[in-house]
């Protein structure tokens, strides 16, 4: 099944445009589960996904967050991939981008080892990035357009507006397993996107912590013939609580984000 249709499938049975993010931050999880626990990111992140995988669209582990623990790290990062349900798209926020047979092992290691349905890559080395994934075809290129962090004005939309000869690019090389990386944050240039981009999905971060408006969003973002669009939280989720109900309460900030997003379906 293609990524757009396992979201699409997905979103519709839970009612849903939620991502939760596994930004699972060693630092961050609680510490009875440091104590009782051999591999403590992956039972943090178990208890998140029996709480919520009937809650969200989609779940998005950040690599960083893994690779920094060592083999312990990779261990909860493959668990987790493996624990997440089947119908339940998983995008790894790798955000890579470089040419050849590089970018080949690249899709090689996400798509094949650690089989997620989708990555988000960085597209600043050009064709080269997605070109090198053709053979992948089922899965989802997320590329960063234009990122929700202050600093997207130094390059992605300083006085040159890099962010839209990244879309016009996306049109010309015309490949339908590419969307992008949107920030909520960004609400003046979001419905400018949208209108560049009609059929993409977007992977929409921002909102929670970055304090992204929901509303703008929801009014700016959504394409016309499906919602192509899954908004990603992940702290506000994951951490909502940092007690022994910290599960409980990630799936109260779950449903909370999906009834103020569904609101404006």
């Amino acid at each position: 099944m293609k990524f757009i249709e396992k979201l699409n499938a997905i979103s519709k049975k839970n009612s849903s445009l939620v991502c939760v993010g596994l930004d699972s931050d060693f630092s961050r999880i609680p510490q009875f589960i440091k104590d009782k626990y051999e591999n403590p990111i992956w039972e943090f992140n178990k208890r998140i996904i029996d709480a919520t995988k009937d809650q969200v669209a989609a779940y998005k582990p950040n690599f960083a967050f893994y690779v920094s623990q060592g083999e312990m790290g990779l261990t909860a990062l493959r668990k987790t991939i493996s624990h997440i349900p089947a119908e339940i798209p998983i995008i790894l926020d790798v955000k890579v981008g470089d040419i050849g047979n590089t970018m080949e092992m690249y899709g090689k290691s996400y798509f094949e080892t650690y089989e997620v349905d989708a990555i988000t890559a960085n597209p600043l080395m050009g064709f080269d990035v997605v070109n090198a994934l053709q053979k992948f075809r089922d899965k989802y290129i997320f590329l960063l357009i234009l990122t929700s962090n202050k600093s997207n004005t130094d390059f992605l939309n300083d006085e040159d507006e890099l962010f839209k000869k990244i879309c016009e690019k996306i049109n010309q090389w015309g490949m339908d397993n590419i969307g992008g990386v949107i920030g909520a944050t960004n609400e003046n240039e979001i419905q400018e996107i949208r209108n560049l981009l009609p059929q993409s999905v977007f992977l929409i971060p921002g909102i929670g912590a970055q304090g992204g408006d929901i509303g703008n969003v929801m009014k700016n973002a959504v394409a016309k013939n499906f919602p192509g669009i899954v908004i990603n939280s992940s702290r506000s989720i994951i951490f909502a609580d940092s007690g022994k109900d910290f599960a409980e309460a990630a799936r109260e900030a779950t449903i909370k984000l999906k009834g103020e997003i569904n609101k404006y379906l």
